[in-house]
């Protein structure tokens, strides 16, 4: 198949991919439904099965597309930000960033004031790991170099997980809480923490636009600025939209890994480098790979999401190295 027709099949593919993915997640669990029982528990016909749709499977789906969305559409923008594609949320501690600041919140108690404390506290920390990194960038760093900052923040930021864990007198539920941040996961996720990422579809309707610009970023900052991009204004709009979009993703799910790696990556090379057709594809196929590796974790003995990605993302990096050296 040639470059022209996968690309002219790329959005209306994903869009396949991605309801196969909602059907199968709203299948998929303790009790297995058909697509007739989805339709009757959807039209409230089947009470039982309604109630394991909107209560349970429903949340738990919406939840998973957000956050996939949300890193996939991260870790295309930081590959455009930092002209590397092994640029990602993950790999550069910005995920990190982000869990550790939900676990102080979490260890302080700040989330009994307010729920939506965990996803600020998220935000700023992911903010301040994001900006060590483009203070990084700004002297010139190498894709090793990078690579070796991400490590070293990834190991700084654990540091204060586990600080929190080891010296906070926590509560059974504080602690449980941590776990699930430091693992990542959509168990028991609500219709309150699908509002909680809701500002992700927000990120997403103002991050789409912004494909041309980010070609012409790729070919350099001077020859982008030359055909009319404000750059300095485009690339603040880009970190600020992939940092909020992951801070809001690792605070409702927790850490989960290599999936702003692995999709951009993929789809890069099915459809061309083109971020207009890029970036719409990523956020839908994002949402499809989480939502096809939760109904993984579910189906193979209720793994946890974050160690799944972790599987998939693990080798797909350790071959990107191999491919690129």
């Amino acid at each position: 198949m040639t470059l022209a027709t996968r690309q002219k099949w790329a959005l209306p593919g994903s869009v396949t991919l991605l309801v196969a993915g909602v059907l199968a997640s709203l299948a998929t669990g303790d009790m297995r439904l058909s697509p007739a029982m989805i339709w009757a528990g959807i039209t409230g016909t089947d009470e039982l099965v309604s109630t394991v749709l909107w209560n349970i499977r429903l949340p738990r789906t919406l939840v998973a597309i957000e956050i996939g969305a949300a890193l996939a559409a991260s870790g295309v923008v930081m590959q455009a930000f930092f002209r590397n594609h092994l640029a990602s949320p993950g790999l550069l501690g910005v995920s990190a960033g982000g869990s550790a600041g939900a676990v102080i919140a979490i260890g302080m108690g700040w989330a009994a004031w307010s729920y939506y404390l965990v996803p600020a506290a998220a935000v700023v920390g992911a903010m301040g790991a994001t900006m060590a990194v483009v203070v990084l960038a700004k002297q010139g760093a190498s894709t090793e170099r990078l690579l070796l900052a991400g490590v070293a923040l990834n190991a700084l930021l654990g540091a204060v997980t586990s600080y929190v864990l080891s010296n906070f007198t926590l509560s059974y539920e504080r602690n449980a809480q941590i776990i699930f941040w430091l693992l990542g996961g959509l168990e028991d996720r609500t219709w309150e923490h699908v509002m909680m990422a809701a500002p992700i579809a927000l990120g997403a309707v103002l991050l789409w636009p912004l494909g041309r610009s980010m070609d012409l970023l790729s070919l350099g900052r001077n020859e982008a600025q030359s055909l009319g991009v404000d750059v300095k204004h485009l690339q603040r709009r880009m970190i600020i939209l992939a940092t909020v979009m992951t801070a809001l993703a690792t605070a409702v799910a927790g850490t989960v890994g290599f999936v702003g790696l692995v999709v951009p990556h993929i789809f890069r090379l099915l459809f061309g480098p083109e971020h207009q057709r890029l970036v719409p594809v990523s956020l839908i196929g994002g949402a499809a790979f989480v939502l096809f590796c939760d109904v993984f974790a579910r189906s193979a003995g209720d793994l946890r999401l974050g160690i799944v990605t972790a599987l998939v993302g693990g080798p797909f990096f350790l071959w990107m190295l191999r491919r690129a050296s």
